[in-house]
């Protein structure tokens, strides 16, 4: 049952100095809403108060912190590693823009993984044009089943230097300076650097969904990494030590598991003493994107799977996340069908959420190189939300895919 009160206010004519003055009441309408609408709506509150807790102390951080800028001189040599299995097509394209780098000592160490597409002739060719590169090519064994972990181990076997730079065939750096903003830092502490990799622009609903998705994920970890909680990083642009490698026995823990090769790794060695972010645009890495939907459903199944295998802590964290997202929404919903009263405060809950984030999300979306989107940001918002719900639900129950090309 509810019940409405109308409180009535008359001011005292002595107060206004005016005279000949008609005052008209001042009416104030208080609405008491039935207990359910108060739960639902209490929900909707909670959800958003946390919500605000990953915008504000968290992401907020991020959009503030200052870029610094790339250095002058380089300090020691690096080792570059790119896997490739049947990746003809983009090893032509984006390789040659690796030896353009400007810096002074670096190899390029390429794992040819049992591809059949004249990879191997390519880069064979390329081995007469540059000295400093390095080409390691895995054979078909029947003895183990072979994969992105694998190849990149032996790459790393391989690798000259101790300080190790990654990235992908379907990669190209945003400049020769990508080298020089990515080497080990002069604070020997620092054993991990996560790197940005923003994903090229096409005409597409599945592009802006994929590039919007992908400047989320690159919210997250970074603001994490800075508030001195590294939990992943990205194989298309990340650096680290090879003797931090060896030192943990590489990917032991988690041989088994087909994905995970970037973020398994960070996940289980980085901490807030030993990483650093790099986010200056020169230090940045474009990414051709997944063409198709199936592709990118596969793709990201993987990568969902390898969250399984976080730390109890980053788990926590980043299901709360997921889950205060799917109640807002949810329980928004619900609050549609209640009563008008209770949709108004609903709709001024969503509003509120919208235009907190809109001071954030903008700026960050323009410094990661994703400007265009920000005029569509509450719409990818939502779609994300649609999207990464259906995506968690076939993850869980579809068919593993344990292949990485």
């Amino acid at each position: 049952m509810r019940a409405y009160f109308c409180l009535i206010f008359y001011p005292h004519k002595s107060d206004l100095q005016i005279k000949n003055e008609k005052f008209a009441p001042i009416y104030f309408t208080i609405v008491i809403l039935t207990p359910l609408e108060i739960i639902l709506l209490s929900i909707l509150v909670f959800c958003l108060l946390v919500q605000l807790y990953y915008v504000l102390f968290v992401h907020l951080k991020l959009a503030r912190v200052s870029i610094e800028e790339v250095p002058f001189s380089a300090r020691k040599p690096i080792s570059v590693i790119v896997c490739a299995r049947n990746e003809i097509v983009n090893l032509e394209k984006y390789l040659p823009s690796l030896f353009s780098q400007n810096y002074p000592e670096f190899e390029v160490v390429v794992v040819n993984d049992r591809s059949w597409d004249g990879t191997e002739d390519f880069l064979e060719a390329l081995e007469k044009q540059h000295r400093n590169i390095k080409v390691v090519k895995i054979l078909d064994n029947d003895k183990f089943i072979a994969g992105k972990k694998f190849a990149v181990t032996m790459g790393i076997k391989a690798a000259k230097y101790d300080w190790l730079v990654f990235t992908d065939a379907d990669c190209m750096p945003a400049s020769d300076h990508w080298l020089m903003d990515m080497q080990q830092p002069a604070d020997e502490q620092t054993e991990i650097i996560l790197g940005y990799s923003p994903y090229m622009k096409k005409r597409s609903l599945l592009n802006a969904l994929i590039r919007f998705e992908t400047f989320f994920t690159a919210v997250n970890y970074l603001s994490f990494a800075l508030k001195g909680m590294p939990y992943m990083g990205v194989g298309r642009n990340m650096a680290y030590k090879k003797s931090l490698f060896f030192k943990n026995k590489g990917f032991a823990a988690h041989m088994h598991i087909p994905s995970g090769d970037d973020d398994l790794f960070v996940n289980a060695h980085a901490n807030s003493y030993n990483t650093e972010i790099r986010i200056h645009p020169d230090s940045h890495v474009w990414s051709e994107p997944n063409k198709s939907w199936a592709g990118y459903l596969r793709q990201k199944k993987r990568h969902f799977g390898a969250g399984k295998f976080y730390k109890p802590k980053h788990k926590f964290i980043l299901s709360l996340q997921i889950i205060s997202q799917f109640l807002f929404y949810a329980f928004f919903a619900a609050c549609m069908f209640l009563s008008r009263e209770a949709q108004y405060v609903a709709l001024g809950i969503l509003g509120l959420s919208i235009v907190i984030r809109c001071f954030v999300y903008p700026k960050l979306l323009k410094r990661l190189n994703y400007g265009d989107l920000r005029w569509w940001f509450p719409i990818l918002d939502i779609l994300l939300f649609l999207f990464l719900t259906l995506n968690g639900f076939l993850s869980m129950f579809g068919k593993k895919n344990a292949k990485w090309k």
